[in-house]
């Protein structure tokens, strides 16, 4: 029996019989729901090798609760102790319990038994020690009725020396959270659990709060000094994938846990016995703002039993993963024979399955063998399973040796299958045309059948011209790289929608005639599972008429002061039958470089429909690139509509550029351009002039084929000189691919000159780190004024061979981010350059040199430094209006992208939540006003408040760190 109450060292050795455990918890289910009440269930498996009558019982548990309470007394267990399948020497203890918190917080709920089995070989005298497991929880009423992850597969398993011992506890989230597994340490407490026990209970003078520490001398049981004399080796092993992850004889023996599915591989046990291993179970959430949390912990602590038999474990097959969409039924054969040899005969196997899912799904099994084990696995699925993540099923075949002994143990192999639910497409989506009459626009009208999945969050609307590629089997959502943009959101029960093209700004654009427009649907699904439907069958439609089309962007001349862009374009067409009301005219635009985002009017508007061709002069055509917008504007007298502006495509001149090689032998000229049009065509290829010195004609030197965006021709002519300056310029060939008479647009580059001559060495490039750990232990940083600053310093560096090292000057780049375009920000004559004013440290530079003739080093290594992550927040304010410490801000911070702050009072209630970005001028910003600080004059009481800020820094990992604490408001 259990003794009570004694002040003894927990070492008893008659009470030595517990193997593994773990607690599980979730909130309040009853009709209050009461987020502070927290229903727990502990299952403990009991050493029973001695027989049920002559093994240490536990018959009633102490539980401590993590706020400075306990059960004072032992919850008694539910019923008698259960024995396992295929284990006759091990059952389980089960025991429920529940508790009230008085206030919202993080808790670890923690048990302490005496003590543990004898036999562990991985620690020292294991009966001496305790046993603990914990589960930590966050009570916060945001998170609902939230429930721990549950660990379904047995916390005993067998393995065999010399071969691979597999293991998952087949966790699971009812919530969709998601779960991280991790090894750690098993612990003990060396207090007894009755002295641990204290106040308000009536008899307790401890604390209610264990001290839980690694068990003595504990070690992983693939540690070399868990068998002194023995070199724990591999196996051969060969996954579920296939793939060969151990060799016979190799060194070490690998002892992990999967992050993600939590499978637990040793590859190999070297000596029989017993051995525990301790795993943490973390629960994540994801917020309604992206930000991850950790809400929960589950340790279990586990026992492995290691045999040295000649017994061989059963080899199982199950069904590759799956993905199925919500309604279908899974469907899956698992097959197993038991592995054989001269001293092992082939027995019956016995599978078993272990998941969330098992009820409702089923897992049958038809025959058990020899020679092959046979089972169906069965789950109708519907519209509550579609989750991001995928579902895990843990199938297990134990072979059934007969008799079952210590040196012939049943042995099991063990794979997981994952299953992933998407939401059905949406069905029946129709598109069909509102032309436009008189002042209206065009739109598009969508229809669809209802969506099935009444739980779905939203309902997406995408359109892209022309039609996109097909989503693959059971590919969810749609990828920005299919060319599709997200137009519109309804709620799940909408089954129509109008396409106005409605900028950001909110003005109805309308569709643009002669254009193809296609659309797709997909859902998305709630927090926290998430999850995303396969999109819609694509629908098209094209609208009837033609709109104004620019067609040509030619430079016609190429100069600093003077250069000119002749710009041509078609005039629009009604629909059949209809006219275009309204006063008409044009509206032509230009922009700097090949994708503007601002245009500036070149001319007041065109009236006169068949004046199609400007001329913009005075532009610097050497140096910049222009775009250009046409817009085709119909105004109404007042009373009788509003304006309609039809915006197409915007198109950009040729921008060519031309860089000799290393060895000043050739030429490699390069254009690039942004056009509706095609100047892919391999019937129209580019074609290549080039002239000798800064006067004379221009000669045809060749073609090449354009791709969408431009093209390149090395001029590799033996005939050209180093030293020699050549000028160069192309001419496109283009075509609208659906209206035959716009078949060739022909479209002139600038003019670019070049010498003939090596390029100046690369830079080497150095950037100096910002020192993080200075910054995080300032006072307070950043103060008002006070900003980030970069110093780079370059030398020259000796590639590419042969090169100048003759430097006019440097070009800095700069990128915010550790991809994309790099910016030009500055230009020295100095090997150092200081980038100030910034308002977070990372990012990327480059350099490049420039000769004087003005042609370009490559560009240097790019060095780069992330942003320091620290937060700070204060333990108290005053809000009294003396202007000092009035709001509750940090006080230390690095870059941000956003804070979602909510403070609590001691009751649990919230009586403060926003959420603050990098934009506020203040970070959470609090001035111990109520919940988003409405109702002027009213203001919470001083006193003491809990608080929870989610941060996500502005690094490149988009790290998610949340802070707890308390606050004092003093006034």
């Amino acid at each position: 029996m259990l003794v009570m109450g004694l002040s003894l060292w927990p070492g008893t050795a008659q009470a030595s019989h517990i193997r593994a455990g773990d607690i599980q918890a979730k909130v309040d289910t009853t009709v209050g729901h009461n987020p502070r009440r927290i229903f727990f269930k502990m299952t403990l498996y009991l050493d029973i090798s001695k027989g049920l009558l002559s093994s240490v019982d536990q018959p009633g548990a102490i539980i401590f609760f993590g706020d400075g309470t306990s059960t004072c007394t032992p919850v008694a267990r539910i019923g008698p102790r259960q024995l396992i399948p295929g284990n006759t020497d091990t059952a389980l203890s089960v025991y429920y319990f529940e508790h009230t918190f008085t206030t919202t917080g993080s808790f670890t709920v923690s048990f302490v038994g005496e003590n543990r089995n004898d036999g562990v070989l991985n620690m020292s005298t294991p009966d001496h020690q305790s046993f603990y497991i914990s589960t930590s929880i966050s009570i916060d009423p945001l998170l609902g009725l939230n429930h721990s992850p549950v660990l379904t597969a047995p916390a005993v398993d067998r393995g065999a020396v010399g071969q691979v011992f597999l293991h998952n506890p087949a966790a699971y989230d009812a919530d969709h959270d998601s779960l991280a597994f991790h090894l750690r340490y098993c612990q003990q407490v060396t207090t007894l659990a009755a002295d641990i026990v204290g106040p308000p209970c009536a008899t307790g003078t401890g604390t209610n709060r264990p001290i839980a520490t690694p068990c003595t001398n504990y070690h992983y049981p693939n540690d070399p000094v868990v068998t002194p004399g023995l070199t724990p080796v591999q196996a051969d092993y060969i996954d579920q994938n296939g793939v060969q992850t151990g060799f016979a004889g190799a060194i070490p023996a690998i002892f992990n846990q999967d992050a993600q599915t939590g499978q637990l591989i040793w590859n190999a046990p070297i000596a029989a016995g017993f051995y525990n291993v301790a795993m943490e179970v973390e629960e994540w959430r994801r917020t309604a703002s992206g930000v991850k949390i950790r809400i929960g912990v589950v340790i279990r602590d586990m026992q492995i039993i290691v045999s040295a038999t000649a017994n061989l474990r059963p080899a199982l097959t199950i069904p590759a993963d799956l993905c199925v969409v919500a309604g279908q039924t899974v469907t899956g054969a698992v097959t197993a024979t038991d592995g054989s040899s001269a001293g092992s005969v082939p027995t019956p196997v016995t599978l078993f399955a272990y998941s969330g899912i098992l009820p409702p799904a089923t897992f049958v099994q038809s025959q058990s063998g020899p020679p092959t084990a046979r089972g169906t696995f069965s789950w109708r699925t519907d519209c509550s399973n579609v989750a991001r993540s995928p579902y895990l099923v843990v199938f297990k075949a134990q072979d059934n040796p007969t008799p079952q002994t210590t040196t012939n143990p049943p042995l099991i192999d063990e794979k997981t299958w994952r299953i992933t639910v998407v939401g059905p497409p949406p069905q029946s989506v129709r598109v069909a045309p509102l032309v436009a009459t008189g002042s209206t626009l065009n739109a598009a009208k969508l229809d669809w059948d209802p969506y099935v999945c009444a739980n779905a969050a939203h309902l997406y609307i995408y359109r892209r011209l022309g039609p996109g590629p097909a989503p693959g089997a059971c590919e969810t959502g749609i990828p920005a790289s299919s060319g599709y943009v997200r137009i519109g959101t309804v709620l799940p029960n909408a089954t129509s929608f109008t396409d106005y093209n409605t900028d950001a700004s909110g003005t109805q654009q309308g569709l643009s005639r002669g254009q193809t427009y296609c659309y797709r649907i997909y859902a998305d699904f709630p927090l926290p599972g998430l999850g995303e439907s396969i999109a819609s069958q694509e629908v098209c439609l094209t609208i009837a008429g033609r709109s104004a089309m620019l067609t040509n962007v030619d430079v016609e001349s190429t100069s600093t002061t003077n250069g000119q862009i002749t710009v041509r374009w078609t005039q629009p067409r009604a629909a059949s039958g209809a006219v275009l009301g309204g006063t008409p005219s044009y509206v032509l635009s230009r922009g700097v470089g090949q994708n503007p985002t601002t245009f500036t009017a070149v001319r007041a508007p065109f009236t006169n429909l068949t004046d199609t061709v400007y001329v913009d002069n005075g532009l610097n055509t050497q140096d910049l690139q222009y775009s250009y917008r046409l817009d085709f504007v119909r105004t109404f007298p007042a009373g009788q509509g509003a304006t309609i502006t039809e915006t197409g495509p915007t198109a950009s001149s040729v921008r060519t550029t031309v860089v000799p090689n290393r060895s000043a032998t050739q030429m490699l000229v390069s254009w690039s351009f942004a056009v509706p049009w095609d100047n892919a065509a391999s019937t129209q290829p580019t074609v290549v002039y080039r002239r000798t010195g800064g006067t004379g004609p221009y000669t045809r030197l060749g073609t090449a084929v354009s791709t969408a965006t431009g093209g390149s021709y090395p001029d590799a002519d033996p005939a050209l000189v180093k030293g020699q300056t050549y000028c160069y310029y192309v001419q496109t060939n283009g075509r609208y691919t659906n209206l035959n008479f716009l078949s060739s647009l022909l479209n002139k580059s600038q003019e670019r000159c070049t010498q003939l001559v090596s390029p100046p060495c690369t830079p080497v490039l150095t950037l100096e780190v910002t020192n993080c750990d200075s910054l995080a232990g300032l006072q307070e940083f950043p103060r008002t004024d006070e900003y980030y600053t970069n110093h780079l310093r370059w030398s020259a560096g000796s590639q590419p061979p042969g090169c100048d090292a003759t430097v006019a000057s440097y070009r800095v780049y700069y990128r915010p981010t550790p991809t994309g375009r790099f910016t030009l920000i500055g230009t020295t004559t100095q090997p150092r350059f200081a980038h100030t004013n910034l308002t977070f440290s990372g990012g990327c530079y480059a350099v490049q040199a420039v000769a004087p003739s003005t042609v370009a080093s490559d560009t240097s290594n790019v060095a780069c430094q992330d942003n320091c992550v620290f937060f700070k927040l204060p333990n108290i304010f005053t809000p009294n209006g003396d202007a000092q410490n009035n709001v509750f801000r940090p006080k230390n911070s690095s870059p941000v992208r956003s804070v979602h702050f909510q403070a609590f009072n001691r009751w649990g209630v919230k009586v403060f939540e926003n959420t603050t970005t990098a934009s506020d001028p203040i970070l959470i910003n609090w001035s111990g006003g109520p919940a988003g600080e409405a109702g002027a004059g009213v203001r919470v009481s001083d006193g003491i408040y809990f608080y929870l800020a989610q941060v996500e820094f502005a690094d490149q990992a988009n790290t998610k760190r949340t802070y707890k604490g308390w606050v004092e408001i003093i006034r």
